[in-house]
């Protein structure tokens, strides 16, 4: 037996609030709004909003590597949802943008140059 990624769970202050943006940056839906807990979902991804008492502090450990749009696309209509823009890396044969969403939780868009 193996073991697979059934959802990735994100900590934050304000659960509801967080599902705004995550809602329209990977055009999913709540799934269901517990409060403490929020589930978004759509056909190929599930996210968990957890409520925690403390703030962010330092890098996250993990984060979500994005794709499927052009980066400049996916950097122009994040920020417009509320993203920050943290830095732009490349290596051969792949581009990304680090982000913070509004509450500073890291994620990534990437592409790999043509």
């Amino acid at each position: 037996m193996t073991l697979s990624i059934g959802m990735v769970t994100i900590d934050c202050a304000d659960p509801a609030r967080l599902a705004g943006f995550w809602t329209e940056a990977l055009g999913v839906r709540v799934l269901a709004d517990y409060g403490e807990f929020v589930l978004l979902g759509g056909e190929h991804v599930r996210l968990g909003l957890q409520r925690v008492p403390e703030v962010k502090a330092g890098k996250n450990r993990v984060h979500l590597d994005l794709g499927g749009e052009p980066r400049a696309a996916a950097a122009e209509r994040l920020t417009g949802l509320g993203a920050t823009v943290l830095g732009e890396h490349s290596v051969p044969g792949l581009s990304w943008t680090v982000f913070a969403d509004p509450e500073g939780n890291e994620f990534c868009v990437g592409e790999h140059p043509e």
